[in-house]
């Protein structure tokens, strides 16, 4: 097992890898609260903990630091990458194009596994919930319909007519 200290400062050395501040980064051994993740070592695990308002959010327990460094890139990663997705923006598309591209860019520099481990889970999420494109296309065109008085179903349903929806 290895201590607090030992994982703070390889959580640290990989940081310096992706360049991510500090403040993306969990606390160790003790919580902020405000949904800040932080670590936590017992006699045989490790605990990934997400407390946000006096309420546990997340817990992920392991006896593998690699598996504890992932819980915690595989979060560090994706806020930088929604960061990056803000600032490189494409209105024509699904703002997770950006996003998921950027999180296995930012994962392969640490870990080709959890890269794929990843890819794997975004795989996932697009069978149930595919691109969609046209989604602010479509909500500005609701908001349009909706402002000359039709109601928000009627708008919804005249946007999703004109702008369909991804096929699943």
């Amino acid at each position: 097992m290895y201590s607090l200290d030992e994982i703070e400062y390889e959580v640290e050395r990989l940081a310096a890898v992706i360049g991510a501040s500090a403040r993306a980064l969990p606390t160790f051994g003790r919580s902020e609260d405000g949904a800040r993740p932080h670590i936590e070592v017992d006699g045989s695990h490790y605990h990934y903990v997400v407390v946000e308002r006096g309420e546990e959010l997340r817990r992920e327990t392991t006896s593998s630091l690699d598996e504890l460094l992932y819980y915690v890139f595989e979060a560090v990663t994706f806020s930088m990458a929604m960061n990056y997705e803000a600032a490189h923006r494409v209105e024509s598309q699904d703002c997770r194009r950006l996003i998921f591209r950027r999180q296995i860019e930012l994962l392969s520099q640490l870990s080709p596994e959890w890269a794929e481990r990843e890819s794997r889970d975004h795989d996932r999420i697009l069978r149930e919930h595919p691109f969609d494109d046209l989604a602010l296309v479509r909500a500005t065109l609701c908001e349009q319909l909706r402002r000359q008085g039709i109601s928000a179903d009627e708008a919804w349903r005249a946007a999703c007519e004109r702008r369909p929806l991804p096929k699943m």
